[in-house]
């Protein structure tokens, strides 16, 4: 087979195309779920260190 040949049957070829796809859409599921995780964990964190600031005050 020439290397011609070989290019062009490789170009035609896209059984591996939505592999990819998918394999992109999860990563940018994954970067958002990682980001909204991110931003729940900051404000659970908040709201515990004011809980504990005010028993503090309350047991003072």
């Amino acid at each position: 087979m020439k290397l011609g040949q070989f290019l062009n049957k490789l170009e035609c070829d896209a059984s591996g195309a939505t592999a990819v796809e998918y394999g992109l859409i999860l990563a940018l599921v994954f970067l958002a779920m990682l980001g909204a995780i991110q931003g729940f964990g900051d404000v659970t964190i908040a709201m515990w260190n004011d809980i504990s600031s005010k028993m503090i005050e309350a047991s003072a």
